[in-house]
């Protein structure tokens, strides 16, 4: 199992806009949480990176859901990952419990504007939304006996929510690489 690292987009970067859909077909806009601290989160379904912390992200999102919103974005190609399809997504969705909108970015521009670089990649985001996190959920890996916490993710954001600094010793994401289309992956 190859391991890709997130590529720490810089600190106080703007949340790049998107407009795209969720499983149910609702356009889903940065602009929506607007004045919100806002937490972004690349996933998809078949990764064994995010199957590890599923039960986590579910978990995540309906406590932290009325004080920041959360998001999670699958731009996986799923000419090639057909698990990743926006019906498997809804499945997924459903399986899961997750209770945040899950987008589905299919021309993968709107990874390519936050550097995603895997699954899981996470983005967290000031009620100005200017970068305040990115990095891992926490140091447990598949395969490894450390247990999911959500540890360095929720510190994060139990900061932002209370309007403290966030140390900039932020450790990088690690899962599978995003599954670009060919010729499409950025450079």
């Amino acid at each position: 199992m190859a391991v890709t690292p997130s590529n720490m987009l810089p600190l106080g970067t703007p949340a790049p806009d998107f407009a795209l859909p969720d499983i149910d077909g609702n356009v889903v806009t940065r602009e929506t949480y607007n004045g919100n601290p806002l937490l972004v989160m690349f996933i998809c379904n078949h990764c064994p990176f995010v199957i590890h912390v599923a039960g986590e992200l579910a978990q995540i999102g309906e406590e932290y859901s009325d004080r920041v919103a959360v998001i999670a974005i699958n731009s996986n190609d799923v000419s090639t990952h057909p698990d990743d399809s926006p019906e498997k997504m809804k499945e997924e969705a459903s399986h899961r419990g997750y209770t945040f909108p899950y987008l589905f970015d299919e021309t993968q521009e709107v990874a390519k504007a936050y550097h995603a670089a895997c699954t899981p990649d996470f983005f967290l985001f000031d009620r100005d939304h200017k970068l305040v996190y990115r990095g891992q959920l926490d140091d447990s890996r598949p395969n490894s006996d450390i247990p999911v916490t959500g540890k360095d993710l929720r510190e994060a954001l139990n900061a932002v929510i209370a309007g403290k600094a966030i140390s900039d010793k932020q450790r990088p994401s690690a899962g599978c690489n995003i599954k670009w289309k060919a010729g499409t992956a950025p450079g």
